[in-house]
């Protein structure tokens, strides 16, 4: 028995020695985060998303957009590339991108904008449902991760590319390793032509043009915070910081009415992740584990509204995660509808 236990204990050591050795899927890159902002004052925890209302339940299959139209129709994208639209209590869908629908926004024709992380910038006909591709490659190369967009008032659309080496299956193992992957990009429809404004972003996730439309802001996830680029004034062509520190990981961020930002924290900071942030090693070792029990995000819902200096005016939230990892905030009037990578439905919240 003894010399059996010894065999197995020999055996158990091999395999962790070789677990220790084989490649990482990773070439991680080490940073120290900012301690994690208490959940006191403006980010004190707080019950008010547990009163949302879900609509479409069931229907809307991951859903991480919402857009809403001139018309009150209200749209998102689903896990299986499936373009929806909901109106008059009815569901039906438009067109399937035959890829992963991320951001969705209206521009001013009335097509659809989609971010599709693999088929890449497109544009849909809502009454046709003809798809049209805008942008799918820079400087002859695959754009693999195409996540969000906003529209200037000159039509100008503002896109991410989360990443450049990581697709949307492997977002956490982009996040793990740390690298400047992801970038903002400029598309000019008249002109036919895209333009590179940032790169060296860790996670460039969601897109918003400012009110006065003098910058663009993007978040980015993988370091807790919100870049901020300038298009006019004496600061044109440069960036700076809007907000960092944030208490969570920033998904979707997007113009509110009254001034206002809406950011969407798809869940609240991790302690372990910030521990091992430093220790290429130990993400390493955290790369080769299973997918399963890998860092994911909380079963929580946390939505911010910032004013245009970036101060807490609206601090929602539900430790329940009764509508979860949020993903995505669009404001109608006083209501805003909120979609999730997560849940199979859209939810609205009343601000009044």
């Amino acid at each position: 028995m003894k010399r059996v236990l010894l065999m197995l204990l020999g055996l158990l050591l091999l395999t962790l020695l070789l677990f220790i050795l084989w490649p990482s899927p990773i070439d991680p890159e080490a940073w120290t985060p900012p301690k994690a902002p208490e959940l006191t004052d403006e980010y004190q925890p707080n019950n008010k998303l547990a009163t949302i209302e879900i609509l479409f339940d069931g229907q809307c299959d991951k859903c991480e957009d919402v857009a809403i139209d001139s018309l009150g129709r209200i749209y998102g994208g689903q896990l299986n590339g499936d373009i929806i639209q909901f109106a008059n209590g009815k569901r039906k869908v438009l067109a399937n991108t035959s890829g992963r629908p991320l951001g969705l926004h209206f521009d001013q024709n009335k097509n659809l904008i989609i971010a599709d992380a693999g088929a890449g910038l497109l544009s849909l006909d809502v009454n046709t449902g003809k798809l049209t591709t805008l942008v799918d490659e820079y400087e002859g190369k695959k754009m693999i991760f195409v996540d969000d967009l906003e529209i200037a008032k000159d039509g100008t659309i503002y896109f991410s590319d989360a990443s450049t080496k990581w697709g949307f299956a492997n977002s956490t193992t982009d996040i793990l390793e740390g690298r400047g992957n992801g970038r903002l990009y400029a598309y000019y429809p008249s002109a036919k032509q895209t333009k590179l404004l940032l790169d060296d972003l860790r996670f460039a996730n969601g897109i918003a043009v400012s009110h006065d439309q003098s910058y663009v802001l993007v978040n980015e996830t993988g370091r807790y915070r919100t870049h901020r680029y300038w298009l006019t004034g004496a600061k044109k062509g440069q960036s700076d910081i809007f907000m960092e520190n944030l208490p969570g990981f920033p998904d979707g961020i997007s113009q509110g009415l009254g001034g206002l930002f809406w950011i969407a924290l798809v869940s609240p900071r991790q302690p372990a992740l910030d521990d091992i942030a430093s220790n290429t090693f130990m993400k390493n070792i955290v790369a080769k584990l299973p997918a399963a029990v890998q860092p994911a995000p909380v079963h929580y819902g946390f939505v911010l509204g910032v004013d245009g200096n970036g101060q807490v005016q609206y601090n929602l939230q539900d430790p329940k995660g009764g509508f979860a990892e949020i993903t995505s905030v669009q404001q109608f009037g006083d209501v805003i509808y909120l979609g999730s990578l997560y849940e199979d439905k859209i939810a609205k919240y009343s601000l009044n």
